[in-house]
């Protein structure tokens, strides 16, 4: 036990470790490759000297990237991404552990934001951001706190539209490594993670059957593919709502229908927005709903439906079963809003599964060493996660599953480099 980290840390309750320590020894035992890269870490010592300050949502796999961070030498701080996400046990494991945690599930939102700057005071020399939120921070209220920051690596598609929006702008103060936009990141934490997680989410909440009802799947990115794919599987019928007319043709072509949200508003029962965009679903939307609709959200913020605009044509509002609130509107219709309108697979499930945050925190993890490696060469800009490393992953990710593939020959190599007929 550290007795530096529980001094300094916030958590909710110590005692809670043991039960968060059986959580974290579960994904380790189910996260290979980020494995294969703690061992790395602890003969290299990367980050040795560095403190570290990560924002993700504060869960078993979140606690192990922590731990292989850490196992580089760095001295890490961790907050929560998301008020609902954080596991209070998890936060009391790691700090036995000896990371500095400022985390609790559920504060108030002044709270939160407070456990967020509290990590970074420690004016971190690189951090791991979800959402943007350190950067935020450190770029419009607390600039203070960014005076060591060599860069960081941000994990998803709100924070790296955030981030290129300040690229273009020229504000950004350090270098950001776009995971989220890496193969191994968009191909299957995107779609395989988040098409399950989302439904354990939603059915552990609901236990309702999917099988037969109308789904609306509202953006047909890598997240919305996902979701849409493990509805076709649970036997949903599918409806896609986008404002890109390239992936709505792919949603067409994927067999799904295609239609514009006040169309599908009147039809679904089942609505799961994936954006990264704010009220995609709003008034004239409730307006036309059937009785019963379920909405839920898989973006980030919770603004991709508008709560307030539900409110104001509900006259009153209740939790009915947890993390399931009921808005009763004047017409006798109820709308249920899962999770607070927060992600659904975090706030009422457990996220993506292990083996799929393997990849994705294994880029975490070597995204954070390249940019410690390279933060002078870069520039303050948004780059993307290097090809090598990338296919590196895969690479470990097959070895662990004991699956090879093949190597090119020097014969296959010439032919493909060569524009002459040979």
């Amino acid at each position: 036990m550290n007795s530096q980290s529980i001094k300094n840390s916030i958590v909710a309750d110590l005692k809670l470790a043991p039960e968060g320590h059986l959580k974290i020894d579960w994904v380790e035992a189910h996260m290979p490759v980020l494995g294969r890269i703690r061992k790395q870490f602890e003969a290299e010592q990367p980050f040795k000297g560095l403190k570290v300050a990560i924002s993700l949502h504060l869960e078993a796999k979140t606690a192990y990237l922590a731990k292989v961070v850490q196992a580089g030498g760095a001295e890490v701080t961790i907050t929560g991404s998301n008020p609902l996400s954080t596991q209070d046990d998890v936060c009391a494991a790691l700090v036995e552990d000896g990371v500095t945690v400022f985390a609790k599930y559920n504060p108030d939102p002044a709270e939160y934001k407070e456990l967020m700057i509290k990590a970074l005071e420690n004016k971190p020399d690189l951090i791991i951001d979800d959402g943007g939120d350190f950067v935020s921070i450190m770029h419009s209220e607390r600039p203070d706190l960014m005076e060591n920051v060599r860069g960081g690596a941000e994990e998803t598609t709100t924070g790296i539209l955030r981030l290129k929006a300040m690229d273009k702008e020229g504000s950004l103060k350090f270098p950001m490594v776009a995971v989220n936009d890496a193969y191994c990141k968009y191909l299957f934490d995107n779609r395989y993670g988040t098409g399950q997680s989302v439904w354990d989410g939603i059915n552990r909440t609901t236990n309702l059957v999917v099988a037969g009802k109308n789904v609306v799947v509202v953006g047909y990115g890598w997240c919305g593919k996902g979701v849409a794919m493990r509805a076709k599987g649970l036997g949903a019928n599918v409806i896609v709502t986008e404002i890109d007319a390239i992936r709505a043709v792919e949603a067409y072509m994927d067999g799904f229908q295609v239609m514009p949200m006040i169309e599908a508003a009147k039809v679904g029962e089942f609505f799961v927005t994936v954006t990264g965009n704010r009220d995609v679903i709003r008034g004239e939307h409730y307006e036309v709903m059937r009785d019963g609709a379920i909405l839920s959200n898989a973006g980030h913020f919770d603004v991709e439906f508008n709560k307030p605009e539900l409110k104001e044509r509900s006259t009153s509002v209740r939790t009915v079963r947890r993390n399931i609130e009921e808005y009763q509107l004047k017409d006798g219709r109820n709308i249920y809003v899962l999770a607070e309108g927060r992600l659904v697979n975090l706030a009422a499930g457990d996220g993506h599964p292990a083996e799929i945050m393997d990849m994705t925190f294994a880029l975490q993890a070597l995204s954070l060493k390249y940019v410690n490696e390279s933060y002078e060469s870069i520039g303050n800009t948004v780059v993307n996660v290097p090809y090598e490393l990338d296919e590196q992953v895969a690479r470990y990710k097959l070895e662990s599953l004991g699956l090879g593939i093949d190597v090119l020959t020097e014969e296959q190599r010439v032919y493909l480099d060569s524009w002459q007929e040979q």
